[in-house]
């Protein structure tokens, strides 16, 4: 007799696994540069390593903190430890989780949503790899199209463009709410250009105001 998933369990071993995994990662990234060091006999300044890592860790460390508090509840355990992993959240982990989720019509925080995203993650980073691996190889004779002044604004534009497609869906759901968030930023964008290359702290900004802006919008019954 087949018998019946258990949920629980399930959560339980992504927990233990990606703590697991995560430990290592971490382990391995702080060990790269050591391990260069000493195979090229290169020496460490300590005196300017401490001031860097404190520069570094000021700007990430926040940073990092919000990413978790945001997309842990859209995504689940399991397609957060995959994307913290793997990287490149913003860029592609994030729409095609949500991109899936949009496509089997499951919901936020529910079980469906935790193991589709965890699939679409981990099929994202699978294609990502096959894709930088065929890129690698074809990098030389593709780089004359790459460069060619026709085409080169197109490859320039395709992360907004992909974005723009996938952040409609969601604006469309509440134009209440999603109207003056996105004026806003569209606004000092254009103002301040060099906020464009923000993500990362613009998200901890825009987020923290869209949360303030839904709730008052909730007290005041305007959604």
């Amino acid at each position: 007799m087949k018998e019946d998933f258990d949920f629980e369990e399930y959560n339980n071993s992504i927990h233990r696994d990606g703590r697991i995994l995560m430990t290592i990662a971490l382990a391995l990234l702080i060990a790269v540069p050591f391990i260069i060091a000493l195979i090229t006999g290169a020496h460490i300044n300590w005196k300017d390593f401490w001031p860097a890592l404190i520069k570094v860790l000021i700007i990430y460390v926040p940073s990092s903190a919000a990413e978790f508090l945001i997309y842990v509840p859209l995504l689940g355990a399991g397609a957060c430890y995959l994307a913290f992993i793997t990287g490149n959240l913003t860029n592609l982990k994030i729409p095609c989780a949500f991109n899936a989720r949009e496509i089997a019509g499951a919901e936020a925080g529910t079980p469906e949503n935790e193991i589709i995203s965890t699939l679409s993650v981990a099929t994202s980073a699978l294609v990502t790899m096959v894709v930088i691996f065929i890129g690698v190889l074809l990098l030389i004779p593709l780089t004359p199209l790459l460069n060619n002044p026709v085409i080169k604004p197109a490859f320039d534009n395709v992360l907004p463009a992909l974005f723009g497609a996938l952040g409609m869906q969601y604006y469309m759901k509440s134009l209440k709410l999603s109207v003056l968030p996105l004026l806003l930023m569209s606004v000092l964008c254009i103002l301040i250009p060099s906020l464009i290359a923000q993500t990362s702290t613009m998200i901890i900004v825009i987020g923290a105001f869209s949360i303030a802006l839904s709730y008052l919008m909730y007290r005041k019954n305007w959604l």
